[in-house]
């Protein structure tokens, strides 16, 4: 009963009170402390960062693309321009689901794919918030169908852009070239600042040596978006700069006369202005549509064009490299005649064969009984005498004969300001010990007398050796843009042979064609003006000896390559051209000579006829 009654101890509960109390307060002191704490840090030391994330939720940064620079011809003609475009992107961050999305949109438009698989390629190396390209040029019909399907395709946007386009398609598609969609290789080498506001890049051509310069430079927006990532308002705005243009050498009107020259042969022509050193044509073909590269080509129809026999995508003017033929015996007459080997007066008996010294080989005429009884330096290169140009090498030797030759610029990159030129091959006793390990053999002199062997030049390298011939020793660098470089002819040799000796080598090249017995004959019928040239033969396969060349009986694609060099006029050199046509070596007919007529038929009844004010003066 006592234990019941026990009297209330109010100080210990107090006290037990109290330290409760004591105890809450601290947690709630440190509660608040912490609190506080965080509000300051949030509030003070962290706004900066803070205000920025916000700020990236409600104001985006848009890159805005440069226009691209254009690129005309000589006479103002437009080659490669832009054009209004639209495109699909879709941004990453704003779908709710990336893959049903590219569902949805593939239901709707149909995506090829090929145009996913290079999305996906693209989306790994994508900027946040960036919208990343699905499929371009659409259609009037494609935006209306996105439009009216806006509310299913989070994060699909369509933006209006400038595309590449080129107006003549195949004709320039080999010297301007194209630009492409930026592949993964070259997302991992370009400053990804400067092709922000851009999908694509010069891949071959003009388009790909002039880049930097037609590129321009990226602007950017600054813009308000809601919070399903559409723009309210644009805040601020950096203008782009836009690309350089490009004003070109080439002419219009004679690359078109060079390329249908060509017409459906396999072939290359190049032009070149004899007082500026430009190229006013350049002509490959068969040739593609460039405008197929822009928005992406697809898997089928570029390896149609790569597994082509005809070789459409390769650049023949710079790339393809031929035995040059006879078309390089009037540089091998002013070597005779530039290291005293011969003179005007000095002939050599022709029976048809030529044999060396202790040598039971034949080597042949491609004149079967020769061309008479005795032959001069001006008969053998009217006629094209291959048994003149067999004793002429013999005595000069190789290493002579490639020292002289290397002055008109074979056997090495002229330096035409675009990608992917090969060097060709001027062979010498020191290069093939250092490309085949093997010492040279007098037969091989021979065979290069008469521009076969071993020796190997481009299109473009024939024409610029034409051109030195039509300077009379004067070497330029050809070029073919005109307004970004120095604008004056860069002369990069000059020649020390007499008046005399040019005076020889030229008149017998102008009666290549006018006169009566020479082997281009047949296109000065009709000719106001006069030509200096040379035609020429590349053997595909070899003839054995005592075997004649019988086009119709070989596989056309085991026929001879025909050649034909030739400036106009011949008195006062204004235009010098080099044609090769692939496997053109039909029976009986000249096949290069016409065509290089053609081409300075165009040049010389073109306005500006040569050129202006500035090529006079490029020489003085």
């Amino acid at each position: 009963m006592v234990d019941s009654l026990r009297i209330k101890d109010t100080r210990s509960e107090q006290q037990l009170f109290a330290s409760r109390a004591s105890f809450a307060s601290v947690i709630v002191c440190v509660c608040l402390a912490i609190i506080v704490y965080r509000y300051f840090s949030l509030q003070i030391v962290e706004h900066s960062r803070y205000t920025t994330e916000s700020e990236k939720n409600r104001v985006h940064v848009r890159a805005i693309s440069p226009k691209r620079g254009l690129i005309k011809d000589r006479n103002g003609v437009l080659l490669a321009e832009n054009r209004p475009s639209f495109t699909l992107g879709l941004v990453k961050e704003r779908t709710r689901n990336l893959q049903e999305t590219l569902e949805t949109i593939d239901s709707l438009l149909g995506i090829p794919e090929d145009d996913l698989q290079r999305f996906r390629e693209e989306l790994r190396f994508a900027r946040p918030f960036k919208a990343v390209p699905l499929k371009f040029n659409l259609s009037e019909k494609e935006r209306a169908v996105l439009a009216v399907n806006k509310h299913k395709l989070h994060g699909a946007e369509i933006v209006a852009e400038l595309a590449r386009y080129y107006p003549e398609g195949p004709l320039y598609a080999h010297v301007v070239g194209y630009t492409g969609r930026i592949n993964q290789r070259e997302q991992q080498a370009i400053d990804k600042d400067r092709y922000d506001g851009t999908h694509h890049i010069g891949k071959v051509g003009l388009e790909k040596q002039y880049e930097d310069i037609l590129l321009g430079e990226v602007g950017y927006e600054n813009v308000e978006v809601n919070a399903f990532g559409r723009v309210i308002r644009e805040l601020e705005r950096i203008d782009p700069k836009p690309g350089q243009n490009l004003e070109l050498y080439l002419d219009s009107r004679v690359h078109r006369a060079a390329y249908e020259a060509l017409g459906e042969n396999r072939g290359a022509i190049v032009a070149i202005e004899v007082r500026t050193g430009g190229v006013v044509a350049m002509a490959s073909t068969p040739s593609f549509d460039a405008n197929k590269f822009v928005a992406g080509v697809s898997t089928k129809q570029y390896s149609a064009w790569r597994d082509s026999p005809d070789l459409p995508l390769y650049n023949r003017s710079i790339q393809g490299q031929y035995p040059p033929g006879s078309t390089l015996k009037p540089i091998f007459a002013l070597a005779g005649l530039h290291y005293g080997v011969v003179d005007t007066a000095h002939t050599v008996r022709d029976r048809g064969w030529y044999r060396l010294p202790n040598d039971s080989r034949f080597y042949r005429d491609w004149k079967k009984n020769g061309h008479g009884t005795w032959v001069d330096l001006h008969q053998a290169v009217v006629e094209s005498c291959d048994i003149y140009f067999y004793d002429l090498a013999f005595n000069l030797g190789i290493d002579r004969l490639h020292d002289f030759t290397a002055q008109f610029g074979l056997g090495q990159r002229t330096g035409l300001d675009i990608p992917s030129e090969r060097k060709g091959i001027l062979p010498s006793t020191q290069w093939k010990r250092a490309a085949r390990g093997q010492p040279w053999f007098p037969g091989e002199t021979l065979s290069a007398g008469i521009g076969q062997g071993y020796m190997l030049a481009t299109p473009l390298q024939l024409a610029n050796a034409t051109a030195t011939l039509a300077r009379r020793g004067k070497s330029m660098q050809p070029r073919l843009v005109r307004n970004i470089a120095d604008e004056r002819a860069v002369v990069t040799n000059h020649l020390e042979n007499s008046e005399a000796d040019w005076n020889a080598v030229l008149a017998a090249m102008e009666d290549v064609v006018h006169g009566n017995r020479g082997t281009a004959r047949s296109i000065s019928r009709g000719l106001d003006y006069r030509i200096a040239g040379k035609t020429g033969t590349a053997q595909v396969v070899g003839i054995a000896q005592g075997e004649e060349y019988d086009a119709e009986a070989l596989a056309e694609r085991l026929r001879d390559h025909k050649l034909f060099i030739g400036f106009a006029p011949a008195e006062k050199p204004l235009i010098a051209v080099a044609a090769v046509v692939e496997n053109g070596g039909t029976t009986g007919k000249v096949v290069g000579a016409p065509l290089v007529r053609k081409v300075i038929d165009a040049y010389l009844e073109s306005p500006q006829q040569g050129g202006e004010a500035l090529a006079e003066s490029s020489l003085q």
